[in-house]
Formats: C-alpha cells, sequence, structure tokens
C-alpha cells in the first residue's frame, strides 16, 4: 500500500517547508554577511555563498536519498552510525586538522568536514535505539547509567579535540532522559548546576561553600525528624562542593586562556571591548542599530564594513538584527519555535518509543543549538562557538542537521506503525 501511494505518502509537508524557509533565509543573510560591491553574483563558487550554494544542493539530495529509504534503516543500524562516529572522533583527534584551537576537522581537499556535527545526530539514533528497543526503566541505575554513557563517551571525546562548545551540547539529551521518565529532581538539579557554577566564578569558593553548608544545616534543622532526610541534605552539600571545586579546577586548568577571558568578560569580572569582548560588543552594536525594521537587505554598515568577526558562522544572527531588525528577528525566532514545536507534536503522536525518543533527540538539539547562538549574538552566554541551524556558514552543520531533521521526518511517516 505505502509503496502503491509513493514514498512521499504522509510527509509532514510543514516541517518540509520550515526547513527549506530557513535555509533559504540562512543563504541570503551569509550573501548579506561577506557580501561587496566587487562581488560579481550571488552564485560565484570563489565567495562563502556560493559555497553554501552547493552545500545546500548536496543537503537537499541527503534529504530525497533519507526519504527514499525505508525507515526501518535507521532503527537497526543506529549503534553502527554511533560507533563509526565515535570512531571517527578518536581518529580526528591524531589525523585532524586544528582550526581556531580546536583539533576537530578533517580537511579533505579544499573542504573541511567536522564529525562533531554529525555525533550529535547518531547520538541521538543511538539514545533513541536504547530507551525505546527494550522496555527500560530510566529511573534504575543501570539503565540511567547505560544511557547517560551514551551521551557521555562521545562528549568526552570532543572535549578532548578541545571544542568545548560543540561538547557542551550533548547536555541537552538530558530532556530526552526526562520525557523517558527520568524524575523531574535530576532535571532541576541540572538546571542548578549553571547558576552553582557563575557562583563560584564570581565568589570566593571557600565563602560559597561555607554558605551551602548554611543553607544545609537550615534544611536539616527543618526536617531533622526523618533521618532519610539528612542522608539526601548530606549528599547533596557533599556533590555540590565537589562541584564548586571541579568548576574552579576545570575553569584554571582546562579552559583555554580565551575561552576563561571570555567567561570573565560576561560576567563582568573584565571589561574588554578591544579584545575578548569585542566580538559581542559589536555584534551588540549591529543588532540594535537594526532597531524596529532593520536598515534594509545589503545595506548593513557593521556587515558590510566587517566590524563583526565570524559574522557569517558563530555571529550570524546579528546580520538579522542590524538588516531586518526586531521583527525580522522575530520572524527568525519565530520560524525556528514552529519547526522545535511542530517535531515535539509530532513526536508525541508516534507509536514507535524509538521515534518518539529520536524526535525530543531532534527537538533538543535545535533548542540548544538556537538558544546558545542567539545568547550569543546578544552577549547573554559566553561565546563558544556553536553554529545557528541552517544560518551559519559550512557543510557539516547543514548536512548534519538536514540529516538529523529528515530521518524523523522519515520515521513520522510511519507514525501508525510500531517499528
Amino acid at each position: 500500500m505505502r509503496a502503491e501511494k509513493g514514498i512521499f505518502y504522509r510527509i509532514d509537508w510543514v516541517l518540509v517547508v520550515l526547513y527549506l524557509v530557513l535555509v533559504l533565509m540562512g543563504w541570503l543573510n551569509i550573501y548579506a554577511a561577506v557580501y561587496n560591491d566587487s562581488h560579481q553574483h550571488i552564485t560565484d563558487l570563489h565567495q562563502k555563498y556560493g559555497k553554501q550554494m552547493m552545500f545546500i544542493v548536496a543537503s537537499i539530495l541527503l534529504a530525497i536519498i533519507i526519504i527514499i529509504i525505508d525507515p526501518k534503516f535507521f532503527a537497526q543500524f543506529s549503534y553502527f552510525f554511533y560507533a563509526f562516529f565515535l570512531f571517527s572522533l578518536v581518529m580526528v583527534i591524531f589525523a585532524g586538522r586544528e582550526i581556531s584551537g580546536s583539533k576537530s576537522w578533517f580537511q579533505i581537499g579544499g573542504f573541511g568536514i567536522q564529525p562533531g556535527e554529525f555525533a550529535k545526530m547518531a547520538t541521538a539514533l543511538a539514545l533513541a535505539k536504547y530507551l525505546g528497543s527494550l522496555d527500560h526503566n530510566i529511573k534504575n541505575p543501570r539503565h540511567l547509567f547505560m544511557a547517560a554513557a551514551i551521551i557521555v563517551i562521545p562528549a568526552l571525546l570532543i572535549l578532548a579535540e578541545r571544542d568545548t562548545g560543540t561538547a557542551l551540547v550533548f547536555l541537552c539529551f538530558v530532556l530526552v532522559l526526562y520525557r523517558a521518565g527520568l524524575t523531574g529532581w535530576v532535571l532541576l538539579a541540572l538546571l542548578a548546576l549553571p547558576v552553582l557554577g557563575v557562583l563560584t566564578l564570581s565568589m570566593n569558593k571557600f565563602l560559597l561553600i561555607a554558605v551551602l553548608f548554611v543553607i544545609a544545616a537550615l534544611l536539616y534543622l527543618r526536617t531533622r525528624r526523618h533521618s532519610r532526610h539528612f542522608l539526601v541534605i548530606l549528599a547533596v552539600f557533599l556533590a555540590s562542593t565537589g562541584f564548586v571545586f571541579s568548576v574552579h579546577y576545570t575553569f584554571n586548568h582546562i579552559l583555554e586562556p580565551h575561552q576563561r577571558q571570555r567567561i570573565n568578560v560576561l560576567l563582568g569580572i573584565n571589561t574588554d571591548l578591544k579584545g575578548a569582548g569585542y566580538n559581542v560588543n559589536q555584534s551588540l552594536i549591529a543588532i540594535g542599530s537594526g532597531r524596529m525594521w532593520g536598515k534594509g537587505f545589503l545595506q548593513g554598515t557593521q556587515t558590510k564594513y566587517n566590524f563583526v568577526p565570524e559574522q557569517s558562522t558563530d555571529f550570524i544572527f546579528c546580520t538579522v538584527g542590524e538588516e531586518h531588525g526586531f521583527i525580522g528577528s522575530l520572524v527568525v525566532i519565530g520560524l525556528f519555535l514552529s519547526l522545535m514545536i511542530r517535531i515535539v507534536l509530532n513526536a508525541e503522536r508516534q507509536r514507535s518509543k524509538f521515534s518518539k525518543m529520536y524526535g525530543y533527540g531532534v527537538a533538543s538539539l535545535f533548542f540548544i543549538h538556537v538558544s546558545i547562538n542567539i545568547g550569543m549574538a546578544l552577549g547573554l552566554l559566553p561565546v563558544i562557538g556553536i553554529p545557528l541551524p541552517f544560518f551559519s556558514y559550512g557543510g557539516s552543520s547543514l548536512w548534519a542537521f538536514t540529516i538529523l531533521l529528515f530521518i524523523f521526518i522519515k520515521q513520522d511517516t510511519q507514525r501508525y506503525e510500531l517499528v
């Protein structure tokens, strides 16, 4: 029956249209970000926008191939994809090319491939396979450990490549575990960790530990009738103390000097508008100068005169803000929100647990990328080199997000079946 109705039967065209609109808008913004009057044509393959056009053509071909393939293929070969990209992450440490302090790229001819981008997709598949293949109880310590290992192993390998930003992205998979049944206290604790991390960097660590001890003591006095509560409070206090020391050690001994400086600038500890804070300051100027309606396509002065470094990649959103203003920025954010909400709604209607968990993995990856990238451009988060999906220049990011999304679109065509 499915063959008679064609490969495009049950395709969610809303997701496809959102994808095409975002990709087209991304291409035009890359064109605007690097444009100058000497450029000959929008399809000039010597310019970034010409190369991005070729990446887009290749990504559409990848999407069509995924639509043709039987959806069961992705579930059956999830662990194979995961193992392959783990192997590629190991190999890039030894044979990769170092770019911007991170040894995370394979150089193939004139193009670079970043396996870390594809490892996110492979991890989403492997995690969905583990959670969906058997009736796992994620609250079971052994099952939780295995699920956590699937997430942590590629993150550690990417961290070994000194690509801290990409490694942090893997934290988003905690949202998948939460949807699979992980207790909300674990999610709340993870959300509290960034707050504790900021406090660790902003004040004396021993003073912070003393404050944590006072809070723990007050909680104990309030619940001292229950010995079980004492053990929980003690465990949380010890874990928090260990986290404070680990943050302090990581900040001073693992992070690169430029990363420490960026965090200090963000927290207001240092002011360096000509150094670590220059990118963000120029991005804010560009976005602010766009006001309500923007300066118009190809009319951005901050863009045209190259005031914002990395404007076609990490800071592509400031091109949107400058040339299309507050309204244009809202449109872009609204499109991304529509994409994520649509993915979550489709994930909820899946009968297959694999498809449901994979859908949440896709939505989580889009959420963390969009949030962090726009947060960087607005000076709300540290600059950690996270691309904006479908907007930032580069083949690896575009292809990885295309594959990630269209595997789910294909899985969604089987929403009435248990696969």
